[in-house]
This record gives C-alpha cells, structure tokens and sequence, in this order.
C-alpha cells in the first residue's frame, strides 16, 4: 500500500528530532536505571541523610558527645535527651552523631584500600596471564582461605599498643583497622577486575590498539581499566557495608576505639551491661547500624542493575 502524502514529511522530522536528541553516555543511562529502582532509590535517601546528619548534626545538635552528667544518668528518651542517656548522663544522640562520622569514615577508606590492592592485582593478572596469573591467582585463593574474624582479632591484639604508641589512641586505632579491615577485602575486587580484563582484552577496540602499537601500560591503564569499573563499583558499594559492621564487630568486643571515641561498635559494647536497665542505649546505635548498612546493600543492589550492559535501556 501505497504511503500517504504526508507521510514523508512526518518521517523526516521524526528523523530530525531523533538526530536533534543529545547522545545520552552510558552513565546518564546508568543513572535512568537507577532511579527506576525503588529501594536503591530509598537507600541513597537513607544513606544521604545519615551522612549528612553525622556530618552536620553536631553543628545544630551543639551537645557534647564526652558531657557527662551523673543526674541524668541511664534516662529514657525525653525532650532534653531524644534518645536518652547512658551510664554517666552523656546524650545518645550527641554520641551517635560523633561516632557516625567514625564508623563511615572506617567503612569508605576500607574500601578504598581493597579497591586499590584488589584492581592491581586483578589488573595485573588478567592482562599478564599465564605465570602471573596463576602465581596471583593462589595468593588470592590464599587469603580467601584465611577466617577473616579470627585473623582480625589476633592482628588487632598484637599490633593496637605499639601503634596507638606511634600514632596516638585515636588515630592510631583507625589507622589500624582501616589498614587491617581492607587488607582483607580486596580479594573479590581481584577477581572480578581479572575476569574483566580477560573478557576485554579479547575486544576489537584492544586489538586495534595493539596493532597500531599502543604501549601496554596505556592501553591496561586507558582502555580496559575504564571498561572494568562497573563490577567494582558494585563491589566497592557492598563492601563498605561489610567494613562499617566488621568495625563495629571489633569495637563491639572491645579491640576497637578507646571509650572516649563513640563509633557505634563501641555504644554496644559499653550498652551491653545494661539492656534490662536502659535498651534504649542499645536500640538506638543498632538501628544507625542496620539502615546504614541496609541502605549500601540496596544502592549495591541497584548498581549492580544499572551498571549491567542487558538491562540498561
């Protein structure tokens, strides 16, 4: 059949406002998936405001996380205390606001750590092959094998006083368990970037370059790096959650920050005495915990949707 007189035209500008359509990047695509997932979209809120309410709240909450108070001692959650008070009348929420700043920090420089370790190694052995892949690839299984608690725990207990000495109790500690906490975690960073770069390598576009003779360290570093980062990007979102707990475990029973520094890891453990006498000491830091961590694995869980090349549309 035949097309209409009109028909020509109406394709042509058709055709036009498609070509006039700015070229949509892959992270603008990206972040159109993304929003479309509820509860990664929940998760950023959530964890949006935790961030910026330990970053700011001391700021419009100006109460002091170490006043200590002995007539408010183990108060519920009134106007003057919105989440009560502990054994020596310090504010709940002054602390938790502190110790928020603590416990994230240790969580993102964690990772930044194993993301570092793990892309090099991985990078490394999947560009290479061969020898170094086998030789990095056991070393790898090898710290897979390792009980990441137990090993935590002992390095912790050996290592604590003669930094604490260097640094200082405070810096020294976070240092430590930073340094200790991602140490351990880089290993599915690895693998994930070697299977990426196996994958990759085997592309046109790095055939191309090798042909035109690219040298080797640009042609890892500029085009297959960039093409591997979607996987540890997921990676990076899931394990924060992992470190921000592993943190609060250690302080939790006591190897972790000094008492006058309040992550929420500690809260617990001085709490822990006291549930039948004052549950809200314990409530309110184990509540941070779960939506903080809840919230990176949602926005792990939609990054993981929206970075995926099938369904990104």
């Amino acid at each position: 059949m035949a097309a209409g007189p009109g028909f020509a035209p109406a394709a042509a500008r058709t055709a036009e406002a498609v070509l006039a359509r700015p070229p949509r990047t892959l992270w603008a695509d990206a972040w159109r998936q993304f929003r479309r997932h509820r509860l990664a979209m929940f998760g950023l809120f959530v964890l949006s405001f935790m961030v910026v309410a330990t970053a700011f709240g001391p700021f419009v909450y100006p109460v002091g996380f170490n006043e200590i108070d002995m007539t408010q001692r183990l108060k519920p959650p009134s106007p003057a205390h919105p989440l009560g008070t502990d054994d020596l009348g310090q504010d709940i929420l002054a602390r938790i606001l502190f110790g928020g700043r603590v416990s994230i920090a240790v969580g993102l420089a964690a990772m930044f750590i194993a993301v570092t370790i793990g892309t090099a190694v991985g990078a490394v052995s999947g560009y290479f092959g061969g020898t170094v892949d086998q030789v990095l690839m056991r070393l790898t299984d090898l710290f897979i094998a390792l009980p990441p608690l137990p090993l935590l725990l002992l390095v912790i207990y050996l290592f604590r006083d003669p930094v604490r000495n260097v640094f200082g109790p405070e810096l020294g500690i976070f240092l430590l368990m930073v340094t200790v906490i991602g140490s351990l975690r880089w290993m599915p960073v690895a693998r994930l970037v070697r299977a990426s770069f196996l994958s990759i390598k085997e592309k046109e576009f790095i055939e191309a370059a090798r042909c035109i003779g690219v040298p080797g360290f640009r042609m890892a570093v500029v085009h297959m790096l960039p093409n591997a980062l979607s996987p540890v990007i997921v990676a990076a979102s899931l394990g924060v959650a992992a470190a921000i707990l592993q943190e609060s475990t250690l302080s939790f029973l006591g190897l972790g920050f000094p008492p006058d520094m309040p992550t929420w890891g500690r809260l617990l453990f001085d709490a822990k005495d006291r549930l039948d006498m004052a549950p809200h000491w314990a409530i309110f830091p184990g509540l941070a915990i779960f939506l903080t961590v809840l919230s990176i694995n949602f926005i792990g869980d939609g990054l993981r949707d929206a970075l995926d090349p099938r369904k990104v549309s």
